[in-house]
């Protein structure tokens, strides 16, 4: 992709209260991306889904010790598979079991191991390399009764569909090279209660981990209704961050660790700095959520990705949460429509109807698609530099222009920063504007008032960074 912001610098520092360049043309998609999302393969993952639901059951409390059926038999074979991807790129994608023990609880009767598959792609740019992009699926499955070990529970939707999607762009990508560090996960204890992210999400808090993004990935299998209604072309992404962080900020557990104190101190700020200037839908995840929306739908044209600023669907939970209410920026792709026939069904057949989540329900086209979506987004923010920090909105004067200051970034191929905003009511960025090599910048003409701001950084390649939010910058 040309260099769009070669010569801007030196112009924008000189007149740094001038008004700022035009806006460049619309960015234009990365042939590179595009190569990457063609390789995703409909037929390998349909494989995929068929072998995880042929293992009849993958309920978290299920037998570990057949080669054929149950979780243990599961996670072995995906564990395979993964190592065979990395062979196949030169041993680039490191992948091993992250196994705790979870006590007993409402779900789990006796104490039991819980299981994460997770291969990760280690970034190649020293600055971005911590810089974490984590992508789950879960692989456990369940029946009707959520403590039935015992059942078929094939779990094509919920999860293979997932698993398999995170599978193949964890093989996919493992052949490409990115700045900051892939995490592909397929995580176990989802339906006994986010048990294997929760311990994932916990640990990366506790040891300081810089997770950047978090995607799960749940029950993306089908674009059809429980009423026949049909819409390929379309996924949801929940991405909402503000209700989890305002729950961790009011709870305070007595025995909680100094790291967890720390953590939960840093929310507590957050949330209370971003209330007070007005950016309750511009957390972390909701610039998030823009960002992968605005990916997709400019590398895999006539899709749509509509944006729901809810954590998560009534009822339901995903392996996203636990990262969000620990403050990570977090979402979750499900499908358009839901057919509560095929989820968390014994598989049986009632007055000719079919229930049971199967793979003959499953559209392997569709998931593949999803999964195009994942990898346009994750992609883009793996090349990308990180978000600026320290981001400002001046207040300090009676004005009808925005001045904004942040402070520089450290990437070797830093080309810039962008500007971007919209009106209050607009759930996405309307505008942009690249000002050059600057880290302070009058928006002329553009009312602090009026509109909400961000600031992106962005590389030689044109690849930019999740929005970072002006807080205001008052003496």
């Amino acid at each position: 992709m040309p260099h769009r912001l070669a010569g801007l610098g030196a112009a924008v520092l000189l007149s740094a209260c001038a008004t700022p360049p035009a806006p460049p043309a619309e960015p234009h998609r990365d042939p590179a991306i595009a190569a990457l999302l063609a390789e995703i393969s409909p037929q390998r993952i349909e494989a995929r889904i068929r072998t995880l639901a042929a293992f009849e059951t993958r309920h978290t409390l299920s037998e570990t010790d057949s080669p054929t059926r149950g979780i243990g038999a599961a996670r072995r074979w995906i564990k395979a598979e993964l190592e065979a991807c990395s062979r196949e790129a030169g041993g680039r994608l490191q992948v091993a079991f992250d196994e705790h023990l979870e006590p007993a609880g409402a779900r789990v009767p006796s104490a039991t191991p819980i299981v994460n598959v997770v291969a990760t792609l280690p970034g190649t740019q020293p600055s971005s390399r911590d810089r974490l992009l984590v992508v789950s699926g879960h692989y456990d499955s369940r029946a009707s009764d959520v403590m039935d070990a015992h059942s078929v529970a094939p779990g094509a939707n919920d999860d293979a569909s997932g698993t398999a999607a995170v599978m193949e762009m964890a093989c996919v990508m493992a052949r490409r090279r990115f700045d900051a560090t892939l995490v592909f996960m397929a995580v176990a204890g989802e339906e006994q209660g986010l048990l294997g992210a929760t311990n994932w999400a916990a640990q990366a808090r506790r040891q300081g981990l810089q997770v950047e993004a978090m995607v799960t990935n749940d029950i993306i299998g089908s674009p059809v209704g429980d009423f026949g209604q049909r819409d390929a072309r379309q996924v949801r992404l929940f991405a909402d961050g503000l209700t989890p962080l305002l729950r961790l900020a009011l709870r305070a557990p007595a025995n909680q660790s100094t790291e967890d104190a720390a953590a939960q101190a840093a929310v507590r700020q957050q949330v209370d700095d971003f209330a007070r200037a007005g950016g309750s839908a511009d957390f972390p995840t909701h610039q998030l959520g823009r960002h992968l929306k605005e990916a997709a739908e400019r590398h895999l044209s006539g899709f749509q990705v509509n944006l729901i600023q809810r954590p998560d669907r009534y009822l339901r939970g995903g392996d996203h949460l636990p990262f969000l209410a620990r403050g990570y920026a977090a979402v979750r792709f499900t499908e358009p429509f839901e057919n509560f026939r095929h989820q968390h069904q014994n598989v049986r057949t009632e007055n000719g109807v079919r229930y049971g989540d199967l793979p003959e329900f499953v559209d392997f086209g569709y998931v593949a698609d999803v999964a195009r979506i994942n990898t346009a987004g994750l992609a883009t923010l793996a090349l990308a530099p990180a978000p600026p920090k320290n981001a400002r909105v001046e207040v300090l004067e009676l004005t009808n222009d925005t001045a904004l200051r942040w402070d520089a970034n450290n990437e070797p191929d830093l080309a810039g920063y962008r500007i971007v905003w919209r009106e209050t009511g607009s759930p996405v960025w309307q505008h942009r504007r690249d000002v050059g090599n600057v880290t302070r910048i009058v928006m002329s003409g553009l009312s602090k008032d009026n509109l909400i701001f961000g600031v992106q950084a962005v590389d030689r390649d044109g690849h930019a960074s999740l929005a970072s939010f002006p807080l205001p910058l008052t003496r």
